[in-house]
């Protein structure tokens, strides 16, 4: 009896030793200290598989405040050793646990014997079988800090769920999460082998081996062999178990029916996340005509507009189609794809390098699953939505159908940018009811098939640098999309591209000059390879905050189904200047829009490069206290600007002054000339910035135009209310910031910079100091040029009647008197004799009611007030 017991004891002792004295011990852990052989082998096949950095960062951080449990849509053994082994090498939170998963080759033999030994002992001792759930195993886990993985598609666990009644991972975890403080974030995930969209019907290929969505395991392996770089992670946002099960409608709710709805959530959730990342299911051309043609409510217009017109409907049917064959798109993503490969040798040819706001593009990417998206960039150059494309293409998202001008449509590029998902409109729609309505018809069926749009809201291309002020039809279109319930709801995307140098520098500023454009062919793209020799700086590309239409018609007074036409209108004004502002305000402020902007406002055509830098410094310390987005070389703006005034100078637009008889390298101060016939380029730089510097000159020329030392804030307001209206067709205003908050913000900007001091007795009364008044010059010169332009269209305003000439020579006139008046020197800028200005100048007339020298009271009203703001600059002479 005692040999027995010693031998029993002895047992004892070797398997608690071996056990290290626990029976947690089970297949669906994989410890940090995996076999090395293994980790080796799944090191090296995982390697090349994308994971996204920014999103690497966000599971980094993410697991100091929570328990992190990665979800998975389909069960896969392979998915769940994928993270455990990347994530690990990526230094990211690791799934240790792996609810319902069982796995045993990949474990090291000692410790498949540890768990084959604790479930024997545990049977022996205990009569029933070890059970990570009743253990108490996957908690203890949790709360030492282990991340948990689990699938919600597996057809053994609703078997047990459903038919057995035994408790699943997510009841676990709701249990689990009302028994402790710390959050549990639920992380869904994919990791997907292809971007391609949902077929309509399964090929072979996909019965065999599986779908593209849920790969077979032979389809699974290929792919990680032979390209492991089609394959990529992407996650989704996380949902906080916490803050779920607080929720005012789940208080009451049992566990079983918490872990069902969340289920749903989570599967909905993951499901709209891949379609933003693949697009929605592929149709066929054919397929998309019909839903347009065939949609009951255009059958209706159709009849009734044969009827209206006295025309047989068939005639208005084959109008239709013929109309609809010019506007579709042909959307291939194999196409997509190939030229994806292409664009990015072409960008690093180009360009040294584009920077991403990646931070954005994680809100964007966020905003996806949740509705259609509708990009709106500024528009500067033809190659603003091949870059944007392929920059959301390359980061998992699907290319958007692109509105595109008809000019555009020529051969073969026309063909290349339907199959890229351009889809063409006129550039006015006015009289043609039929094609109205039928591109309404079109873009509200890509939004319903769930397709991302993109348009330019300016309508085209800007040819001065800053935005130009919305056209709002499109955004009209949209609205009415939203409206009749075509989706729940639409989430506009303000996106900013901005270049270091524009590829169409000359020709835009040659249709400045009032040169006629020349009409897009494919000769003139022939002509234009020679683009491709020159290198053009780098790409900035930043995402505004998404704005939610449903979110912004909540705001609304009344439903917009119920309201009034004006009201309606006016929704989309106010959120097509939105968009316009957004685009601004994430702008990046780069080194040659800067220099640009001092060369041009510096007093004098010739300087050196520390007078130059005192403004450069102004501006910088303005855009600072403002938060502006500044490009990464500004981080030492002294060299930044010395390389920049290196490059005008070889560009011509500013000469480098060298003393006769001196070697340059013994001049110890760089001395500059602007060109006067080159202003006009450096001002399409200037303007790139100037949207940020608008009302600090406002409220400096407002300042100034008050012609004393001492002012109070309240006497500014008349003046900065007159200034944004007088420039409302050159410049968007923030429809949510009035123009008092935009003087005081301003007025604390020149105070921090030691431009103004408040009064110490008076109170809202300020002093200018002795260095300030110099600088509010520098703020109040981004208005001069403009100033000088409008002076020159009033001029032929007051010379000539209404009906002595038409608009085209009343242009021409402007022309011909500012280059006289520039020779003269009545007109100090030679940038102020632009095109797009005088047109400006001429629409706030007109609206104004001035139209020509019968305007008599008009004319001289306005005359007095420039000729007023102007004599503010008269000092820097």
């Amino acid at each position: 009896m005692k040999l027995a017991q010693r031998i029993r004891r002895r047992i004892r002792t070797w398997i608690n030793a071996v056990l290290q004295g626990h029976h947690d011990h089970y297949t669906c852990s994989l410890p940090k200290d995996s076999g090395f052989l293994s980790s080796l082998v799944l090191r090296s096949l995982f390697s090349d598989v994308y994971v996204n950095p920014t999103q690497a960062a966000f599971l980094k951080n993410l697991s100091k405040e929570a328990i992190i449990v990665y979800t998975s849509k389909y069960k896969s053994r392979f998915e769940y050793l994928f993270y455990h082994v990347r994530y690990k090498e990526e230094g990211i939170p690791f799934p240790e646990i792996g609810f319902e998963y069982r796995i045993f080759f990949w474990q090291k033999i000692s410790r498949l014997f540890r768990i084959l030994l604790a479930y024997v002992d545990h049977f022996l001792t205990n009569k029933v079988f070890l059970n990570p759930y009743k253990s108490g195993f996957f908690k203890r886990q949790m709360e030492a800090g282990s991340a948990a993985f689990l699938s919600l598609v597996d057809r053994k666990g609703f078997y047990r769920r459903f038919v057995k009644a035994k408790q699943g991972p997510l009841e676990y975890l709701v249990e689990i999460q009302r028994t402790i403080d710390r959050p549990i974030y639920i992380v869904p995930q994919w990791l997907l082998f292809s971007k391609k969209p949902h077929r309509p019907s399964p090929n072979l290929l996909d019965i065999i081996f599986g779908s593209e969505e849920n790969p077979g395991h032979l389809r699974r392996w290929t792919v990680i062999l032979r390209t492991p770089q089609k394959a990529f992670v992407e996650i989704s946002d996380p949902i906080n178990l916490k803050d779920f099960l607080q929720e005012p409608k789940n208080q009451d709710r049992g566990v079983e029916q918490l872990s069902f709805i969340l289920r749903n959530r989570l599967l909905e959730q993951m499901n709209r996340h891949r379609q933003s990342i693949t697009g929605p299911v592929v149709k066929t051309r054919i397929e998309l005509k019909e839903l347009v043609l065939r949609n009951e409510r255009f059958l209706n217009f159709m009849k009734q507009y044969a009827q209206s017109r006295n025309k047989d409907v068939s005639e208005i049917y084959k109008k239709a189609d013929a109309y609809l064959d010019d506007i579709a798109a042909d959307y291939s993503v194999t196409l997509v794809q190939t030229l994806s490969t292409l664009l990015g040798w072409v960008w690093k040819t180009m360009f040294d390098g584009i920077t991403l706001d990646m931070e954005g593009l994680h809100r964007v990417k966020s905003a996806a699953t949740k509705a259609p998206l509708v990009f709106v960039p500024c528009h500067r150059s033809h190659f603003d939505y091949l870059i944007l494309n392929y920059l959301l293409f390359r980061n998992n998202m699907p290319s958007p159908h692109v509105a595109a001008g008809r000019n555009l449509a020529f051969w073969p590029m026309g063909t290349l940018f339907r199959k890229s998902g351009a889809f063409f409109i006129k550039r006015t729609f006015h009289g043609a009811k039929l094609y109205t309505t039928l591109f309404s018809e079109y873009v509200h069926m890509l939004i319903k098939q769930g397709f991302n749009i993109e348009f330019f809201i300016e309508g085209g291309r800007s040819r001065t640098g800053k935005m130009i002020l919305p056209k709002t039809g499109l955004v009209s279109i949209l609205l009415d999309a939203y409206k009749n319930g075509v989706c729940r709801d639409l989430i506009f995307v303000p996106v900013y591209i901005g270049y270091d140098r524009l590829l169409e520098e000359s020709a835009i500023l040659k249709e400045l000059e009032g040169v006629q454009k020349k009409k897009e062919s494919f000769w003139e793209l022939i002509r234009a390879r020679k683009v491709l020799k020159k290198r053009h700086g780098r790409v900035y590309i930043q995402f505004a905050e998404p704005i939610s239409l449903e979110a912004l018609a909540a705001r609304s007074t009344s439903p917009l189904q119920q309201m009034e036409q004006t009201e309606y209108q006016a929704l989309g004004r106010n959120l097509s200047y939105r968009i316009i502002n957004a685009i601004n305000h994430v702008s990046v402020v780069t080194a040659q829009a800067l220099t640009a902007s001092a060369v041009l406002n510096y007093p004098k055509p010739r300087f050196s490069q520390k007078g130059l830098m005192v403004y450069v410094e102004t501006y910088l310390n303005y855009l600072i206290s403002q938060k502006a987005r500044l490009s990464e070389n500004l981080a030492d703006p002294y060299h930044a600007v010395e390389n920049v005034l290196e490059m005008y100078s070889n560009r011509k637009f500013i000469e480098r002054q060298i003393p006769k008889g001196q070697d340059d390298s013994a001049i110890d101060e760089k001395w500059y000339l602007a060109w006067e016939n080159k202003r006009l380029s450096l001002e399409y730089y200037k303007n790139n910035c100037i949207h940020f510097f608008i009302p600090a000159a406002y409220t400096a020329l407002s300042i100034l135009s008050y012609d004393a030392f001492q002012f109070s804030a309240s006497a500014l307001q008349s003046d900065y209310n007159f200034l944004q209206d007088f420039f409302k067709y050159e410049f968007a205003y923030d429809v949510d910031k009035p123009p008092e908050y935009m003087v005081r913000k301003t007025l604390k900007a020149f105070i921090d910079d030691a431009i103004l001091i408040p009064h110490r007795n008076l109170p809202d009364t300020y002093n200018i100091t002795s260095a300030g008044f110099r600088k509010l010059l520098c703020f109040a010169s981004f208005l001069k040029t403009y100033f000088e332009s409008y002076w020159i269209v009033l001029k032929v305003l007051k010379a000539y009647n209404r009906r002595d000439i038409v608009k085209k020579e009343r242009i021409k006139k402007i022309r011909a008197l500012g280059n006289q008046l520039y020779k003269q020197r009545e007109i100090e800028r030679s940038e102020a004799l632009s095109q797009v200005n005088y047109e400006n100048g001429l629409t706030f007339f007109n609206f104004k009611g001035i139209r020509g020298a019968e305007d008599e009271e008009g004319i001289e009203i306005y005359t007095q007030v420039i000729q007023k703001y102007l004599n503010c600059f008269i000092v820097q002479k």
